[in-house]
């Protein structure tokens, strides 16, 4: 694979991420640049031809390309870029020299890292030498678990006004530093820096690593999951900042159960492991580790402890419907799980995909699991949705289309293997994780679970549905869940969804949707009529039931539903190439400059 070519699609996805931004010619321009922050007009620019950047603000002059702002944001060029780069600056020039062979120690690094406090047993050990080429830049090989060289880390010791004080080598994939060192799948200590987890070696601690790019970086783990799930226990001994450990939260999350953290105390008011070494010596290093800690009692918080958080200042989407958004006070929650019911053919499917284009139009990744439709045919629907257009003929409307899902919309491919459940559930939790996504729509709660005996089957309901609250709460995003009811007549409630009757005990917000049921003499509405209901919200407590119900059309040409007909029917969710370029922050009324 060769090197990052620029895509305008990716520009377009970073100017989404910083606000408010238009286009002017051939480039893209930010209202505030994401360096200084300066509220300025025009003063940060990125170029549609070749990815280059620039802040023209005098005291700020930020310059450079599409992979600086993936390594300074934490930005994803998608997973293949990722791996190359590793979120970090693409040098000019390609170091290959120490490429899978033996590699010489240069007395440069062994001097260097002496001032360190780090002996030459350990920079042998670790093979740290320099530049053939350029004697003031120090390679750091990370080799895995089979010896082999995949990333090499560069640091520069006299780094110029402008340059970059630490690069990768281009086209390698990112791993962790030490891997080929460890001795044993005791404990791991893992550090931020190459030089801190030199520091915990030259300590006399085995199983040091530290990760590739820094605290924001994590593009190593799909590389390195299986590695560190073989260890019995991982310490995280990050950099301190303001009495928190850079690292601990994004190891925590993810491997919880064996995951303990360096106290802040034992830093004795140092910035890292090396610091520590230098000034308080092995003794010390040591005895931070030793002294690393995790919840005896993960369940058990002090009151006192517990973040005061304004819930309805949480951050949450609008549902497209006003009236809904009244009862939502704002609309969907992040953190919550969401169950949407109603009678077959009623258009469950249909309102659950509208809401997956609201989320698209407010800039939230979506990943889609459709039970009962191909991926073909769920995106023919949500084409529709988002085009007004019953068919999607021309290559420049495909293109454009192509162009607005990018990267931000997902969909699950149903495959042979037996237990797809489990296989659903890691996979939303990997679209969470690596792909960002936040709005997490599973249609339907049957089609997802395949057991046979009845008493598995509702054990396997609760189980699921459990597991998706969980994981809205962890991850703090949104998951709407669709379900059949039990009936097909009549006023739904909460204890008609099909299934285990926890359930809807597990959700925070159970919503029923279908055609009016016919009052007694009086003739039906028409087939376009619908209506939602709110039968349990957990946030406020407002619902909104029968005669409160909101009132919904639908139009069967665009397959969209709308509360007000002469507006939302004409929406425009900016889809076409030359509408994306006017984009308006998800959380503001302004209008763009």
């Amino acid at each position: 694979m060769g090197i990052y070519q620029f895509k305008e699609e990716d520009a377009v996805r970073f100017a989404r991420e910083h606000g408010k931004f238009r286009k002017r010619g051939s480039e893209l321009v930010l209202l505030n640049c994401p360096y200084c922050r300066a509220k300025d007009k025009e003063t940060f620019s990125i170029s549609l031809i070749t990815g280059q950047f620039e802040c023209k603000r005098g005291s700020c002059g930020a310059k450079g390309n599409m992979i600086t702002l993936s390594r300074d944001f934490d930005f994803s060029l998608g997973r293949d870029a990722d791996a190359y780069y590793n979120t970090v600056e693409y040098s000019k020039k390609q170091y290959r020299e120490f490429r899978n062979k033996h590699i010489e120690v240069k007395d440069e690094a062994i001097k260097y890292l002496g001032s360190r406090g780090i002996s030459e047993e350990v920079v042998r050990k670790y093979e740290i030498t320099m530049s053939n080429e350029e004697k003031h830049i120090m390679a750091f090989p990370f080799r895995d678990q089979n010896g082999e060289i995949t990333y090499i880390k560069y640091r520069n010791l006299k780094p110029q006004k402008g340059q970059s004080k630490e690069f990768c080598e281009s086209q390698c994939k990112p791993i962790l530093f030490g891997m080929s060192q460890c001795e044993d799948f005791t404990t791991l200590v893992i550090t931020e820096g190459q030089i801190d987890s030199l520091s915990v070696t030259e300590a006399g601690i085995k199983n040091a690593v530290s990760v590739p790019s820094g605290k924001n970086g994590f593009t190593w783990i799909p590389y390195c999951w299986d590695w560190m799930e073989k260890f019995e226990k991982i310490i995280v001994f990050g950099d301190c900042e303001n009495g928190s450990i850079t690292l601990s939260e994004q190891i925590r999350q993810r491997w919880a159960s064996k995951t303990s953290v360096v106290r802040a105390e034992d830093y004795k008011n140092c910035k890292d492991a090396n610091e520590l070494l230098q000034k308080y010596g092995k003794e010390a290093v040591i005895n931070a580790v030793n002294n690393a800690v995790a919840p005896e009692f993960p369940s058990i918080k002090e009151m006192s402890k517990v973040e005061q958080v304004d819930i309805m200042k949480m951050e949450y989407m609008s549902t497209g419907m006003e009236s809904l958004d009244k009862v939502l006070d704002g609309g969907f929650r992040f953190g919550q799980l969401a169950i949407l019911t109603g009678k077959r053919g009623d258009g469950k499917s249909t309102v659950a995909s509208m809401w997956g284009c609201e989320a698209l139009a407010q800039n939230y990744s979506c990943f889609f699991y459709s039970g009962e439709l191909p991926d073909f045919y769920f995106r023919n629907w949500m084409d529709r949705q988002i085009t007004k257009k019953k068919e999607i003929t021309s290559k420049a409307d495909q293109d454009s289309l192509d162009f607005y899902y990018g990267d931000r919309a997902f969909i699950y491919e149903r495959t042979d293997i037996e237990d797809e459940v489990n296989s659903l559930l890691s996979t939303i939790e990997t679209a969470i994780i690596q792909k960002g996504c936040r709005f997490i729509l599973v249609d339907n709660l049957m089609t997802a679970l395949e057991v046979d005996m009845q008493t598995d089957l509702y054990r396997a309901q609760s189980e699921f549905v459990g597991k998706l609250a969980a994981m809205a709460k962890k991850y703090l995003v949104f998951i709407l869940l669709v379900a059949h009811p039990r009936k097909q007549s009549g006023n739904l409630a909460n204890d008609d969804v099909s299934g285990s009757s926890n359930i809807t005990d597990r959700a925070d917000l159970v919503m029923t949707y279908g055609r009016i049921p016919p009052k007694k003499g009086e003739e039906p509405e028409g087939d376009d009529v619908r209506r939602l209901e709110v039968l349990k919200n957990r946030l406020t407590g407002v619902l909104a039931i029968d005669k409160k119900g909101i009132r919904l059309v639908y139009d069967n040409g665009s397959k969209r539903i709308a509360e007000n007909t002469n507006d939302f029917f004409k929406k425009n969710y900016n889809w076409q190439k030359e509408d994306l370029y006017e984009f308006i922050d998800a959380n503001t009324e302004e209008i763009p400059f």
